[in-house]
C-alpha cells in the first residue's frame, strides 16, 4: 500500500463491537489498531478516534480530540461500515412511507407469503420497513394488442407497453403534503413494470423532491430488475438507510477540517468493491463490513496458496461467516438479511448463527449450541456480567484461550480480565444436567469430567459450522477437501484446525493480520462502478448486435464514472455480464465471458453462451441444448485499480522461535503440555509443531497435535493439518457423539438434496424445491429428513416400511424402486418416491435405506398437472405405482417406467404423461441423488463401523422421541395442575359436513398418548380423501410444534404415540378412491383439529387455496395465503400460509409477463380474522381478469373453528365478475371456462380469533424474528421450505 508524497493511507472496518484500524505511513511501515466501535465516554466516533490515534503517535504530539483533525498528511480513507446492517437488524433507520401501484398496498407485507419457521404457531415474520402507504392511481401492463387497447410504448428491455393509467400528480400532490406534515421526508416508490417503464415513478420523484422530501429512493433505480417484490424490498431498504448512512458519513466528516474535500473518502459495498462516499447508499451497503475480509482473503490467501481455491472461514462472537473464492468473487443478485430481502450485487457470503458467543445446551439427551447467542452485553459469562455459557467459555475451560493475552476490559467497570473462574462455574451447572441424563437415562453411563463437557460442545459447533461449508462448495459442484481453509476473525483460530480435519482439508492459512483482515481488504480493494439495465432479448446471432451495444453503452457509463474519480484509462478494466437462463425456466446465471472469447458466432463482447453453458453443466450436472436461451439482465462492471500494495515485510528467522511460556490445555485424551509462541516473535522459515498456541494482541491460534505451523515469507502462518487419530468410539449412548452423529446424518440429506436439486430437470424440483430426501434405518425407520416439508415428514417413513413388508426377501444389491400409491404410504400421485436399499458386505439384509421424493408436474390422468378438481378415483389422478423396481441389477428400466407413465392413456378420458422427458430425467436425479446418500453413509461406516452407525441411528431416533415425551408429561401435568381431565377431544368438518374427530388420551407416566381418530367420517365420494401417511404428517408436523423447539424429526416422534385411523375413513380410505384433495386441504384441517385439542392456537385457513389456469398451451397453479390462526399471547399473523404448506408465490410482475392475466388487486381483507383476545391474521384477495382459459379454483372452506372461546375468522369465496357486470358465486371448488374481460376474485379465509374477546388482550410482543440467517445456502433452506 504505497504512500505518494510522504502521506496516510487508512483502512477501517468498523464492526458492531470493535474497530479495526489499518494504516499504511510515511515510509510504508504498517501500524494497526483495534478499538471499541462505541465508547461515547471517550470518544464520538471510532473511525475518527483512530486516525487520531495513529496521527499522534507517527507525529509525537498531541492531537486533541475537540479539534477537527489536519488533513495534509491523510491521502486516503477507506471504510467498511456495519451501520446499515445495525439499522436494519435494530430497525432504527430512517422514517419511510411507500408509494405504491393501487391495489398492492400490502403487496410488501404479503411478500411471497412464505413464512421464516415452519414450526412457530406465532409465525415470527420480519416487520415492513416503512410506516405508511400511499396507493397512486397508475397503472402501466403488458401489451398484448387486445382490441380497445391503447397505443402501445417501448420499455427499455424492448418490451411493448400500454399505459393504462397516466399518474395522477394532481392528486398525489396533497397527500404527499400531508406525509410531509407528519414529519415523513423519504419515500419508496414502487410500480408494477418500473423495471422497463420508469417513467411514472420518475415524474413522482420529481414531483416529491420539488415538494422537499430529503430522500426519494425509485425501484427502478435502486435496481431495474423483473420481479416488483424484491425490487420494491430493495427501494424500500434504500430509503430507510441511505439517510442513516448520509447522517454517519456527514458526522464522520465533520472531524476533519475542511470536512476531507481534499481527501480521497471511498466505503466498501456489498459486492466487494469500493465507491466514493457521496454514491454509498443503503441497498449496497449492507455487507460492508463483512466484504471487507473476502477481499483481503481473496488478495493474500489466494495469491500465496498458488491459486488453489480458498473457503474464508471468519468467525466472530455471534455468528461464523463462510465465503468462497476460485479467481473471482462470487456474488448473488437477490439475497435476505435481516429478513429483507435486497436484489442487488452482494458477495455470497454465508452467515451460520455459531460464534464464539453462541450459547450451550443440554437437551433431551442433546448436546446443542446455538443459535441464541450472549451478544457484546452481557456476552459469555467469562466477561463477569452474569453472561450464559458459551463457545468461548468452553475454550477458555480447555486452555485454549489465555486470560493474559486480552485486555482487562471485562467486568462491570470494564476493568478486569477474563474470569475462568466464572467459565467454569457455568459450565459446571450444565455438567451437572448431563451427568444426572447419564445416571438416570434410558442407557446409564459414567459421568463426563467438566474438561470433556467443554470439548463436546466445541466438536458440535465444528460441526455446525462445517455443514454450510459442505453445502457452499457442494452446491456448485466442488469438492471441500480441495480448498484452503483461510481463517480469520476474532474466534476462528481456535477452531481453525478441527474445521479443516473434518472437512478432509490440508492446509489453513492464516494472515498475519487476521484479527483484522477486513480492514486490510479494505486496502487492497478496487474502486468499481456498476452499471445494470434489465434486458428481454433471445441469445440468438440476430441479437448479439444488439446485445454488443448495450453493453458497449453500459462500459462506457462505468468508464466515465471511474475517470471522473481520477483514474488513468490504463487503470480501468471492465467485465461485461449477460444474466441467462433457459426459457421457461427461472434459474438464471450472470455469466462472464472473459475466460471464453469471441467467436464467429457470439457476441463481440464474448462467448457468453458457451461460458453458460459451462457453469450450467459444473453446477447441474446437465444442459438442455434444444432449450433457448434468454436474456434477462445486461450488465458491466468497472474496476478501477488503485495500484496500492502491502511493503510491510516480516523478518528472516535468526534462531529457533522464543517460547513464551507453558500451558496446559485440553484434547482429546486429555491435557497436554503445550508451547505459547508470540506471533510478533516469528519470522520466515520458523516451524511449530502443534499442540502449540500462537498469539497476538487481536487472536489466538490453536495448532492441534499432528498439526505442524509454519511462517510463510510474508509472515502468514501456514497449518499443515494432519491425519486425525482414530479415536474409538462405541455403540453404548454417549451425548457428545450423538450430537457429532445427528448433524452427520442431517448433513447426509441436506447433500441428497443438494444432488437431486442440480441434477433434476423440471421447474418443480430444481427452482420451486419440491423435494425431500431421508435417510432410513434397517427396519425403514425414519433417522433423518431433509428438509422438513411438512406434507412429507412422516409419509416417506411409512412408503419404505410398506416396502420392506411387501417384497421381503426379493431385495437385491442394485435394485432401487419407485412407488407412489397411497395405500403403499403416498401422499398424492405426483409425489414419486425413490427407494434404494443399502446392502453391506457379510450382511444379507439392507442395512440401512436412503430415499427421496419429488413432485413430478405430470404423471397423466384426466387433467394437465394431474392435480384434477373432479377426480372421484385413483386412475384419474395419474400413473400409479405399488412397488415398481426402476433399476433392477443396477439397470435402469427406462421402458417399463415409460410404459408405466403412459398406462393412464388407456382409461377413458385419462392421458399418459405429458412430459414424458422430464419424467425420466428427473427419476435418474433421484436415483443419483440416493447413491450420494449411500456413498456418505458408507464413509460414515468406514469412519465408526457399522454397528456405531446403525446403533446411533436408534440413539438419535430415542432422542426424538424423549423429547415428544417430555412434551406430553408437561402438557398432562399442567392439565392435572388445573383440574382437567387426562384426555382432550377436538372435531372439525369438511365443507360437505364430514365430521373429523379425535380423542387424546395422555398417559403421564409413560409420556405416551393416543390419539384416536374414530368417529371420522368415511371415504367420499371424490378427492379429499386423505391417506393414512398424510395424517402421520400431520401429526408429526403438530408434535414438532407442540415441543418448540429443535429437535431430530424422525421416527422417535411417533414412537410415544399410539394412532387409530378407522378403515374405510376419509383418513384412511379404499386403495382406488381418489386422494389428490386430501393432500392439500383435507391435511389442513387435520392439523387444526390435533392444535385445537392441544389448545395450542385457533385454526388457521383450514385450506391451501389452490388455484389453476390454463389450456391446451399454458397451465399456472398456485397455492394462495389466508389468515393464521391466533394463539396465547399472539395475534395471527395476516397474508401468510400456514401449517402443511409454505409455498412462494408468483411475483405480480411474472404472472403479468408469462400468463394472460392482470392482477388488479393483491391486498388485505380487513377484519376477515376472526375476533378474541388475541386476533386472527386477515387473509388477502387478489381479483385478476383472465383470458379464455378452462380454471379448475381454490377451494376456500367455511369459517374457521374456534379456539378457547374466540370466533371465527371469515369465509372464504370465489366470485367470478362477468365481462357484463354479471357475479357468480363459484363455490368452494368448480372448473369453469373463462373469457377476455371476466374477472376472479379469490376471497381465501381469515385466521381464527383465540380467547373471549371480551377479555382485554395483555401487551402482545412481537413474535421474535431470526435475523442470523444469510446468503445462498440460506436462501436455498429458506427456498427448500417454501414449498
Amino acid at each position: 500500500m504505497g504512500s505518494p508524497g510522504g502521506r496516510f493511507h487508512f483502512a477501517i472496518d468498523r464492526g458492531g463491537t470493535f474497530t479495526d484500524v489499518f494504516a499504511q505511513c510515511p515510509g510504508g511501515h504498517v501500524r494497526v489498531l483495534k478499538l471499541l466501535s462505541e465508547d461515547p465516554a471517550n470518544y464520538v466516533d471510532a473511525p475518527t478516534e483512530g486516525i487520531r490515534r495513529i496521527l499522534e503517535q507517527e507525529g509525537g504530539m498531541l492531537l486533541p480530540r475537540d479539534r477537527p483533525l489536519d488533513t495534509s498528511r491523510i491521502a486516503s480513507i477507506r471504510m467498511g461500515t456495519t451501520v446499515a446492517t445495525n439499522a436494519l437488524l435494530e430497525r432504527q433507520g430512517e422514517r419511510v412511507a411507500l408509494l405504491v401501484t393501487r391495489g398492492f398496498r400490502d403487496l410488501l407485507h404479503v411478500g411471497t407469503q412464505a413464512r421464516e419457521n415452519l414450526f412457530d404457531l406465532a409465525v415470527p415474520m420480519p416487520e415492513v420497513l416503512y410506516e405508511e402507504v400511499l396507493e397512486v392511481d397508475e397503472r402501466v401492463v403488458l401489451y398484448r394488442g387486445e382490441p380497445g387497447a391503447g397505443k402501445p410504448v417501448k420499455g427499455c428491455t424492448g418490451d411493448l407497453l400500454e399505459v393504462q393509467q397516466p399518474v395522477d400528480l394532481g392528486g398525489l400532490r396533497g397527500k404527499l403534503e400531508g406525509l410531509l406534515s407528519r414529519g415523513i421526508r423519504s419515500l419508496a416508490v414502487v410500480f408494477m413494470h418500473s423495471y422497463t417503464w420508469a417513467q411514472h415513478e420518475q415524474q413522482v420523484g420529481v414531483l416529491a423532491r420539488e415538494l422537499g422530501f430529503t430522500h426519494v429512493s425509485l425501484s427502478s433505480d435502486a435496481m431495474p430488475m423483473v420481479r416488483i417484490v424484491p425490487r420494491g424490498h430493495t427501494a424500500c431498504a434504500d430509503a430507510y438507510l441511505t439517510p442513516a448512512i448520509q447522517r454517519y458519513v456527514q458526522g464522520f466528516c465533520r472531524g476533519f477540517q475542511g470536512q476531507l474535500k481534499d481527501v480521497q473518502v471511498l466505503f466498501m459495498r456489498s459486492d466487494g468493491g469500493l465507491a466514493p462516499m457521496d454514491s454509498f447508499s443503503g441497498s449496497r451497503a449492507v455487507l460492508s463490513g463483512p466484504a471487507g475480509g473476502v477481499v483481503g482473503y481473496s488478495a493474500t490467501t489466494y495469491q500465496a496458496e498458488g491459486g488453489q481455491p480458498v473457503i474464508g472461514f471468519d468467525m466472530g462472537g455471534t455468528s461464523t461467516d463462510v465465503s468462497r473464492y476460485a479467481g473471482e468473487f462470487e456474488h448473488v443478485f437477490e439475497a435476505s438479511t435481516a429478513g429483507v430481502t435486497l436484489q442487488a450485487p452482494q458477495l455470497d457470503i454465508n452467515t451460520v448463527a455459531a460464534g464464539g458467543g453462541s450459547r450451550l445446551f443440554f437437551r433431551s439427551g442433546l448436546f446443542v449450541v446455538g443459535p441464541e447467542s450472549a451478544g457484546a452485553h452481557p456476552g459469555p459469562a467469562c466477561y463477569r456480567k452474569g453472561g450464559p455459557v458459551t463457545v468461548t467459555d468452553a475454550n477458555l475451560v480447555l486452555g485454549r484461550l489465555l486470560p493474559a493475552s486480552f485486555p482487562c476490559i471485562f467486568g462491570p467497570g470494564e476493568d478486569q480480565p477474563l474470569s475462568p473462574e466464572a467459565s467454569r462455574k457455568a459450565l459446571e451447572a450444565v455438567a451437572t444436567d448431563i451427568n444426572s441424563f447419564l445416571a438416570n437415562g434410558p442407557c446409564p453411563a459414567s459421568p463426563l469430567s467438566l474438561e470433556e463437557v467443554a470439548m463436546g460442545f466445541v466438536r458440535v459447533a465444528n460441526e455446525a459450522m462445517c455443514r454450510p461449508i459442505r453445502a457452499l462448495t457442494q452446491a456448485r459442484g466442488h469438492d471441500p477437501s480441495a480448498h484452503v481453509l483461510a481463517c480469520f476473525g476474532g474466534a476462528g483460530g481456535q477452531h481453525a484446525c478441527a474445521i479443516a480435519r473434518a472437512l478432509g482439508m490440508d492446509t489453513v492459512h492464516i494472515h498475519r493480520h487476521s484479527g483484522l483482515l477486513s480492514a486490510l481488504g479494505l486496502a487492497l480493494a478496487d474502486v468499481v462502478h456498476e452499471a445494470q439495465e434489465p434486458c428481454s432479448l433471445p441469445y440468438v446471432p440476430e441479437t448479439f448486435v444488439q446485445l454488443d451495444q448495450r453493453l458497449s453503452r453500459l462500459e462506457e457509463q462505468c468508464v466515465d464514472a471511474l475517470r471522473a474519480q481520477g483514474f488513468l484509462r490504463s487503470q480501468i478494466s471492465t467485465e461485461s455480464f449477460l444474466h441467462l437462463r433457459y426459457q421457461g425456466t427461472d434459474c438464471a446465471l450472470m455469466v462472464s465471458a472473459h475466460q471464453h472469447p469471441a467467436t464467429a458466432r457470439s457476441p463481440r463482447a464474448g462467448d457468453f453462451g458457451a461460458a453458460f453453458v459451462e457453469r450450467y453443466m459444473r453446477e447441474f450436472g446437465f444442459v438442455i441444448p434444444e432449450r433457448p436461451v434468454v436474456v434477462d439482465d445486461v450488465r458491466v462492471r468497472g474496476t478501477g485499480s488503485s495500484g496500492l500494495h502491502l511493503e510491510d515485510v516480516p523478518k528472516a528467522q535468526t534462531g529457533p522461535p522464543r517460547v513464551d511460556k507453558m500451558t496446559q490445555c485440553y484434547f482429546e485424551g486429555g491435557y497436554q503440555e503445550t508451547p505459547v509462541y508470540l506471533l510478533g516473535e516469528l519470522a520466515y522459515g520458523h516451524k511449530l509443531q502443534g499442540p502449540c498456541l500462537i498469539i497476538d494482541s487481536n487472536s489466538t491460534i490453536l495448532v492441534e497435535p499432528g498439526c505442524q505451523a509454519e511462517v510463510t515469507e510474508t509472515g502468514d502462518i501456514r497449518i499443515s493439518v494432519g491425519a486425525e487419530t482414530p479415536g474409538t468410539v462405541g455403540a453404548q449412548l454417549d451425548p457428545i457423539h450423538l450430537s457429532i452423529f445427528s448433524h452427520r446424518f442431517m448433513s447426509i440429506a441436506e447433500q441428497m438434496g443438494r444432488i437431486l436439486q442440480r441434477t433434476a430437470i423440471s421447474t418443480n424440483i430444481k427452482e420451486r424445491l419440491d423435494f425431500s430426501c431421508a435417510l432410513f434405518g434397517p427396519d425403514g425407520g425414519l433417522v433423518s429428513n431433509a428438509p422438513h416439508i411438512p406434507v412429507h415428514l412422516g409419509a416417506m417413513q411409512e412408503t419404505v416400511q410398506f416396502q420392506i413388508q411387501h417384497l421381503g426377501a426379493d431385495l437385491h444389491p442394485g435394485d432401487v424402486l419407485l412407488s407412489n400409491h397411497p395405500s403403499a404410504g403416498g401422499s398424492h400421485l405426483p409425489d414419486l418416491t425413490v427407494i434404494t436399499p443399502v446392502f453391506w458386505p457379510g450382511q444379507t439384509r439392507p442395512v440401512f435405506y436412503v430415499a427421496s421424493r419429488g413432485h413430478h408436474a405430470d404423471i397423466g390422468g384426466i387433467t394437465p398437472g394431474s392435480m384434477p378438481p373432479h377426480s372421484t378415483t385413483l386412475q384419474q389422478e395419474g400413473a400409479v405405482f405399488l412397488s415398481f423396481k426402476l433399476v433392477q441389477g443396477g439397470v435402469f428400466q427406462e421402458e417399463a417406467v415409460t410404459e408405466a407413465l403412459r398406462a393412464p392413456g388407456k382409461i377413458p378420458g385419462c392421458s399418459g404423461t405429458r412430459n414424458l422427458h422430464d419424467n425420466l430425467s428427473d427419476l435418474r436425479a433421484q436415483v443419483a441423488a440416493n447413491q450420494k446418500g449411500i456413498q456418505l453413509v458408507g464413509e460414515l461406516i468406514g469412519q465408526y463401523g457399522l454397528d456405531v452407525v446403525q446403533a446411533y441411528m436408534g440413539h438419535i431416533q430415542a432422542n426424538a422421541e424423549l423429547a415428544v415425551r417430555d412434551m406430553l408429561r408437561a402438557f398432562g401435568t399442567s392439565r392435572q395442575a388445573r383440574g382437567l381431565p387426562l384426555e382432550v377431544s377436538a372435531e372439525d368438518h369438511m365443507d360437505d359436513g364430514s365430521p373429523i374427530r379425535l380423542h387424546v388420551h395422555i398417559n403421564l407416566i409413560q409420556g405416551s398418548a393416543v390419539f384416536d381418530f374414530s368417529g371420522t367420517g368415511p371415504e367420499v365420494f371424490g378427492n379429499l380423501n386423505a391417506p393414512r401417511a398424510i395424517t402421520l404428517s400431520a401429526l408429526i408436523y403438530c408434535l414438532r410444534c407442540l415441543v418448540g423447539r429443535d429437535i431430530p424429526l424422525n421416527q422417535g416422534c411417533l414412537a410415544p404415540v399410539s394412532v387409530v385411523i378407522p378403515k374405510g375413513s376419509i383418513l384412511d380410505p379404499s386403495p382406488e378412491a381418489a386422494v389428490v384433495g386430501g393432500n392439500v386441504l383435507t391435511s389442513q384441517r387435520v392439523v387444526d383439529v390435533i392444535l385445537r385439542a392441544f389448545e395450542a392456537c385457533a385454526a388457521s385457513q383450514g385450506c391451501m387455496n389452490n388455484v389453476t389456469l390454463g389450456n391446451a398451451h399454458m397451465g399456472y397453479y398456485e397455492t394462495v395465503a389466508g389468515g393464521a390462526g391466533a394463539g396465547p399471547g399472539w395475534h395471527g399473523r395476516s397474508g401468510v400460509h400456514s401449517h402443511m404448506t409454505n409455498t412462494r408465490i408468483t411475483d405480480p410482475e411474472i404472472l403479468e409477463s408469462r400468463y394472460p392475466v392482470i392482477l388488479r388487486r393483491f391486498e388485505l381483507r380487513p377484519g376477515s380474522g376472526g375476533r378474541g383476545r388475541f386476533r386472527g391474521g386477515d387473509a388477502p384477495p387478489p381479483p385478476t381478469p383472465s383470458l379464455s382459459h378452462p380454471c379448475p379454483l381454490g377451494h376456500p372452506p367455511r369459517p374457521l373453528a374456534l379456539t378457547a372461546g374466540g370466533e371465527p375468522g371469515a369465509r372464504g369465496l370465489n366470485l367470478l365478475i362477468r365481462k357484463d357486470g354479471r357475479m357468480v358465486n363459484l363455490g368452494g371448488k368448480t372448473s369453469v371456462p373463462v373469457y377476455p374481460g371476466d374477472v376472479f376474485c379469490l376471497h381465501t379465509p381469515g385466521g381464527g380469533g383465540f380467547g373471549d374477546p371480551e377479555d382485554p388482550a395483555p401487551p402482545v410482543q412481537t413474535p421474535a424474528f431470526s435475523k442470523r440467517g444469510r446468503g445462498s445456502v440460506y436462501e436455498y433452506h429458506r427456498a427448500q421450505e417454501a414449498v
